[in-house]
This record gives structure tokens, sequence and C-alpha cells, in this order.
């Protein structure tokens, strides 16, 4: 299982990498999430240009074994969807981290990510 270093993560199985410049951040699910969802055959995300608050949801991925929800890691808006899981859902099962991301954001606050979980404590919670 991977779970890369640079990331942080939420107990709900999302991670997020801020950018360089601290404002802009993607956001997609685990490798761990997308094992226990099984193949991915949906993604459904909100409207670019939607702002969400925290923990509030941000889109459903539907798997053969299940419809999951999607929980925002930080505050923020999101300014661009992964268009490419319209046509290719699996990519969230082939690559999580890289070309099956979900959405970038606009960060309201880049202090909040620091609440999130490091690598470390996400292993350490899903065993």
């Amino acid at each position: 299982m991977v779970i890369p270093d640079e990331l942080r993560y939420t107990k709900e199985h999302e991670w997020i990498r801020l950018d360089a410049d601290g404002k802009l951040a993607t956001v997609g699910i685990t490798d761990f999430a997308q094992q226990e969802l099984g193949d991915v055959v949906y993604v459904e995300l909100k409207e670019e240009g939607t702002t969400l608050a925290q923990d509030e949801a941000f889109g459903t991925v539907e798997a053969v074994k299940t419809v999951s929800e999607l929980y925002m890691p930080v505050a923020g808006k999101i300014v661009e969807v992964n268009t490419q899981l319209d046509s290719n859902p699996e990519l969230v099962n082939e690559d999580p981290y890289g070309a099956g991301w979900m959405i970038r954001i606009e960060v309201e606050n880049a202090e909040s990510i620091e609440s999130l979980l490091t690598a470390e404590a996400y292993s350490a919670l899903i065993g």
C-alpha cells in the first residue's frame, strides 16, 4: 500500500497536496480507499466555482461494491475538476495519487492543512 510522505490525509481517506505557492491544492482518495472500494465505475464531483467548508461533501465515488461520499480535507473553492474521470473512472484505482486526482482547490487557510494526518499517522489509522 502506497502512502506518500509529502501528502496530508483525512480520517475519511482523502489526501491533499498543497502547491508550492500555498494557495492551491490537489485532492483525491488514498490507495487504501480505492482498494477498499474495489473497481471504481463512476465519479461525480461538484462544479468548478463551488466553495465548500472542511468536511463538506465535494462529490461521490461509485464502485462495484458501494457508493461513498468524498469530503473536503480543508475549506476552499473548487477551481478545477478532473474531467478525465468522466470517461476513465478507473484512473482512481490505477493511479490514486497521480492521474486519478479528483479536484484542485483554492485553499481558504493553508495552515488548516497542518491539522490533517501525516503519512505516519494515516498509516497507523488504517493499521
